[in-house]
């Protein structure tokens, strides 16, 4: 890796299509898990479906024997459609298992990130149909699956009362679950996106996107404290700042390791497995550089718009078709964006920042597809909503979102280039520039620090040894799983 008569040498580093749409698994050590088992999984799928075609599974409201054994001639008519669709979506998830694409991700088991990206299609399918209804339809279909739904009506809960006056306990009031949940969904978004301009920016322009549309959705209204205090630094600022924090630590770790075969001790195999579910490695992301030409900015800022669609896509959704916050069928959506958006940020990222990466993602490509056919959805079922918008205030709030956006990304883009100028002159000063050196362990101490910190990527990875996490083999070689 040192330099070589004088020229330092340069490294170019290219996203694979296939790395960031079927990542492999490399050094397998326990094989069992990472066989297909086709043939094993198609004999328990057939005799499960035959145990369950002729048996009941549940006897809720089946009173005689004769039901519990022949379900589908006398079984109650519901039970049968409701255990058909979760045989359906089984299946389903079987086949995402044998057929869909890893994604970017192999931790804790490629197989897991299959099933996420199986359930993004299943709920795409789901609102295709869905488009095609009418609003009346849908709410029965709504009423079926709970029919309590029935006595919700639109959520017309104010927030903005009596703001000037401010006490201990009417803060101590605000603070109950769903303001953790709002902490910790910025944590996530800061640790999926990993950049603190772009987060904030999101922040900042989304409350002023709460601003704009509060003449549509009344639970947008809030005081100025509960959005200045609570909202924007409290709950934005503190879940940026941990998730950042978290990708920090993660970035100082060393990602070296050794397969669980080869751990004598039964606390350390623990450990390891336990280690399973964190990453396998972890790379800086620099989204905007000095370098950075027009259509890398043009894409980070649609993927910003695109951002505020999808929340805005959540509140519209939950008002027009009256569904409650704490319901499943809103918890059940957050929670799937929120597993689809890890990949997706990443396939994007690979997408925006690498001109060599042709196609997005598959599951970027899904999740594009689902924001965009849920606003439809909102359009086609909330035009009565809708016919009450102020168009002045949209126009504004659009121009205030690019005006806003571009001055955050020239920021992140100046910030960037004034780094990279201190750590150019401060390497160009010390002896080791260019060269790497050898830690006592005989890993990479050091990098070539000018290629690789333009190219986030790069294999040529940061090591600590004093923090590594991985134990190294009696032969010095290292497995990895």
């Amino acid at each position: 890796m040192a330099a070589k008569g004088g020229h330092r040498r340069q490294v170019s580093i290219h996203y694979d299509f296939r790395a960031i749409n079927e990542q492999k698994v490399e050094d397998i050590t326990l094989e069992f898990f990472y066989k297909p088992h086709t043939i094993t999984l198609l004999t328990v799928c057939v005799l499960g479906s035959l145990y369950i075609a002729f048996k009941s599974q549940w006897a809720r409201t089946i009173p005689t024997p004769r039901q519990r054994n022949f379900r589908n001639e006398e079984a109650n008519t519901d039970d049968n459609i409701w255990d058909g669709l979760l045989c359906l979506i089984f299946f389903f998830m079987i086949i995402s298992v044998l057929a869909f694409p890893n994604g970017p991700f192999t931790r804790p088991h490629p197989a897991l990130w299959r099933i996420v990206f199986g359930l993004s299609v299943l709920y795409l399918l789901l609102l295709v149909f869905l488009l095609f209804q009418k609003l009346s339809d849908m709410k029965k279909m709504m009423y079926w699956l709970d029919p309590e739904l029935r006595k919700v009506g639109p959520d017309t809960t104010e927030y903005a009362v009596n703001c000037s006056q401010v006490t201990w306990e009417r803060l101590w009031g605000h603070c109950d679950i769903f303001m953790f949940a709002h902490f910790w969904g910025w944590a996530m978004k800061a640790l999926i996106v990993r950049s603190f301009g772009l987060c904030w920016t999101i922040s900042v322009t989304w409350e002023v996107t709460e601003l704009a549309f509060m003449h549509l959705l009344p639970n947008f209204a809030e005081c100025w404290w509960d959005q200045l205090l609570l909202d924007v630094l409290l709950c934005n600022g503190g879940g940026i700042w941990l998730g950042m924090f978290v990708c920090k630590c993660f970035e100082m770790r060393g990602y070296r390791w050794e397969s669980i075969k080869d751990i004598r001790s039964t606390k350390a195999k623990i450990r390891r497995a336990v280690m399973q579910f964190t990453p396998a490695s972890w790379s800086h992301t620099r989204w905007l550089d000095p370098k950075s030409s027009k259509m890398r900015l043009m894409a980070v800022y649609l993927l910003l718009v695109i951002w505020q669609i999808s929340e805005l896509n959540t509140f519209f959704l939950k008002h027009i078709l009256h569904i409650p916050n704490h319901h499943y069928l809103t918890w059940g959506r957050i929670l799937l964006i929120g597993l689809v958006s890890a990949p997706t940020i990443r396939q994007y990222y690979a997408y925006a920042t690498d001109t060599a990466c042709k196609r997005v993602g598959t599951q970027c490509w899904v999740v594009g597809a689902i924001t965009f056919i849920e606003a439809i959805i909102c359009l086609k079922f909330g035009r009565s909503l809708f016919a009450q918008t102020q168009l002045p205030l949209v126009f504004l709030w659009l121009v205030f979102q690019m005006g806003m956006t571009f001055l955050c990304l020239y920021v992140m883009v100046y910030i960037a280039g004034r780094r990279a100028r201190e750590e150019t002159a401060k390497l160009n000063g010390s002896h080791t520039n260019g060269c790497v050196t050898r830690g006592e362990d005989g890993g990479m101490a050091g990098y070539d620090s000018v290629d690789s910190d333009f190219m986030p990527d790069s294999p040529i990875k940061r090591i600590n040894p004093v923090r590594s996490t991985r134990l190294r083999t009696r032969t010095g070689k290292s497995n990895g799983v």
